[in-house]
């Protein structure tokens, strides 16, 4: 006999026909939205192109569609057959995983499944993927498995004028098996004009253009420049909020101390224009903002008000954020620079190039006709701005990409194809850094623990100090210290109506001259202990998405730990064995108290403070170990740790002078007569 269907069994039907339809619906829809993009009408003339040729540059403006279009175009014409996968590199990692998250949904299927993405420390990929999004890193370790890239049909570098340090040494591996492997396809895109110096150092490939945009977009300078552009930029948007129709406002500051000036002096203002105005919804976005924060910004807007978005220029490629129609543009960013003869990075306010420029305008015009106030002039952007950004490989430490190169069998790093060869001081620093660090030989050949070295995606400093671990038994704490050291700054949240408290929170992590890196240790081994639970990170002002990241990174090492062979091993109760890896790394960043009370590096005697988050700011130890050395105000350490100085004579003696080793092995050091305030 039939047996009659239950009531909820046709509810449930009922409710698995509707979502059914919705997913159409939603398909249908986005089928709709990439016929509208400008690059759907050359689709046939770009695979026709692709076809004839084996390297392609591909320029067209922001928002033509390139980035989620062209693999799809690719995969639809049969360059996903026999199990080969289509490459799409990233500069940033927020865009490799939002842009595949796009496209799995314009193709209807899983992210992980056909469209996946790879970053540093998350592979979000299965055996199924056949459009992999990944930062311009992950191809190149990707160069370190598989020479010949056999898997991959196409690589696509995207977004290539951004000219990251890993970018361009793509450049030089992918021109170089373009020439072996005459059946892989390279496209180069762009969304600047630059495309001449791409096109010439492929061996003159053909450049294909995308005209248009997808809505157009008034350019509005100002008469005079402003002689305050924070001012000028609340100003804008007031103004904006006033006299403009609909639509939100998106306003790039150079960071987050200019953008939490921006949104007090916007809040103080509306406050005193009261009921006047319309409701205007202030959302900041930087790095260090806390997740449940950033995710406000692609909130829709409530009818009736409007949303003003502060951003950094993470906002310039690597974010779409929907509705906005107005651009304020300051015209300022803040480039890091490294210098090689002091090896101090330093995070400044520079102008913008044009390139950047006219990324930043495109961003008004996304999803409706838009306009874009810059607040410099006509003349400034002419002639006094670059045309594009000093490439990262001619400001940066070479010594991580040396390593790289070196494990991928390249020796001569000096006369490696380059498109713009790095400063030859910056190459040789790098090149004396890894022989101190025992990665190189006298030869500048890469040695047994240069290929252990290597096979960690880190800096080298924490690569050594993660294999000298094994010496001391430690390597589940220096692992630890580890990740906390790469997620950065960002791992304590200080806002500003509870400053004291976030203060008192973190000192509590802090135990007499102990250091900023047992401090870390102490607040992920706290919140191991607390379940990893998000609410103990909401008490003691931390952030969770910090955390979780460096959770991931941990996992991450532990299994590089066994495939370099290290035992993972403790020594909870002997601080010191920590101490010792952590000297093994990073002695080449040590500073002692020099008899005036400041700070001097033992390589170059360079005066130097500490950070004033630090810790260690206010105990003044004799002997430290630095993470970083940043010029901001000061030329400042970031990340302090004490040590014995005797340490640093046992486990270094070939880095420090015969006088520096004799001093180092007094019982004590002479401590300063007088105490300058570090700070």
């Amino acid at each position: 006999m039939d047996g009659g269907k239950y009531e909820e069994d046709l509810g449930i039907d009922r409710q698995l026909d509707r979502q059914s339809t919705d997913k159409q619906m939603l398909f249908a829809k986005h089928q709709d939205q990439r016929r509208s993009l400008p690059i759907y009408c050359y689709r046939e003339g770009l695979l026709e192109a692709i076809k004839e040729h084996q390297i392609l540059v591909v320029v067209g403006e922001t928002g033509s569609g390139k980035t989620t279009q062209l693999p799809q175009y690719l995969h639809e014409a049969g360059y996903t057959e026999h199990g080969k996968k289509i490459a799409c590199t990233q500069p940033r990692r927020v865009a490799a995983m939002s842009v595949a998250a796009r496209v799995s949904k314009e193709m209807g299927v899983k992210l992980g499944h056909e469209v996946g993405y790879s970053i540093r420390f998350e592979d979000c990929t299965s055996k199924k993927t056949v459009i992999e999004y990944m930062t311009d890193g992950m191809l190149l370790r990707e160069f370190l498995v598989d020479p010949q890239l056999s898997s991959y049909s196409v690589v696509m570098v995207d977004e290539a004028h951004e000219r990251t340090i890993s970018t361009d040494i793509l450049f030089g591996l992918l021109k170089d098996l373009s020439r072996s492997r005459s059946d892989l396809k390279l496209l180069i895109s762009s969304a600047t004009l630059d495309a001449e110096k791409f096109s010439d150092y492929f061996d003159r490939a053909p450049i294909y253009k995308i005209p248009g945009r997808p809505f157009p977009i008034d350019i509005l300078n100002t008469k005079a420049p402003e002689p305050d552009y924070l001012d000028a930029a609340v100003s804008t948007v007031l103004q904006i909020h006033v006299t403009q129709q609909q639509g939100d406002v998106l306003v790039f500051l150079p960071g987050q101390e200019e953008i939490e000036s921006a949104e007090e002096i916007l809040k103080y203002r509306i406050r005193g224009l009261g009921s006047k105005i319309a409701e205007l919804i202030i959302c900041p976005v930087y790095g260090n903002l806390p997740t449940d924060l950033q995710v406000k910004i692609f909130e829709p807007t409530p009818e009736g008000a409007r949303k003003v978005v502060l951003a950094t220029n993470i906002a310039e490629t690597s974010l779409t954020i929907d509705g906005i129609k107005y651009v304020v543009d300051p015209g300022f960013c803040k480039l890091k620079s490294y210098n090689p003869r002091t090896g101090m990075d330093s995070l400044l306010v520079h102008p913008i190039s044009k390139a950047s420029a006219m990324q930043r305008a495109g961003r008004s015009g996304r999803t409706g006709p838009g306009k874009c106030y810059r607040l410099y002039t006509s003349h400034n952007y002419k002639d006094d701005m670059e045309e594009n950004t000093v490439p990262e490989i001619q400001r940066t430490n070479l010594a991580s990409v040396i390593l790289t190169l070196k494990n991928l069998g390249i020796h001569d790093v000096v006369h490696f194809d380059y498109m713009d060869p790095p400063p030859v001081e910056a190459l040789v620093q790098a090149l004396e850094l890894l022989t101190v660090l025992g990665a190189l030989d006298i030869k500048g050949e890469l040695t047994l623990i240069g290929r252990r070295m290597a096979e960690f995606p880190l800096d080298p400093m924490l690569s050594k100090m993660i294999v000298a671990s094994e010496k001391y038994r430690c390597s589940e704490e220096i692992i630890t210290i580890a990740a906390m050291l790469d997620v950065g700054n960002s791992i304590f949240y200080r806002p500003k109506n509870k400053q004291v408290l976030a203060d008192n929170a973190k000192m509590n992590f802090f135990t007499e001259n102990c250091g900023d890196h047992i401090a870390l240790l102490k607040v992920y081994n706290s919140w191991k202990e607390a379940a990893f639970s998000t609410q103990w990170c909401f008490e003691n002002f931390i952030q969770v998405r910090s955390m979780k990241r460096a959770r991931d990174i941990r996992d991450q090492l532990v299994g590089l730990l066994e495939r370099v062979g290290i035992e993972v091993t403790s020594s909870a109760d002997e601080l010191d064995a920590v101490k010792k890896a952590i000297i093994s790394g990073f002695f080449p960043r040590s500073a002692k108290l020099d008899k005036f009370g400041l700070y001097q590096t033992f390589k170059n005697r360079q005066t130097v403070h500490i950070h004033p988050s630090s810790g260690l700011a206010q105990s003044l130890p004799r002997c430290i170990i630095y993470h970083e050395l940043v010029l901001t105000t000061k030329e400042y350490m970031r990340q302090v740790i004490e040590v014995n100085p005797k340490w640093l004579a046992e486990i270094a003696p070939h880095y420090y002078s015969q006088k520096d080793i004799e001093a180092l092995k007094l019982k004590k050091m002479p401590r300063g007569e007088g105490r300058a305030t570090q700070g």
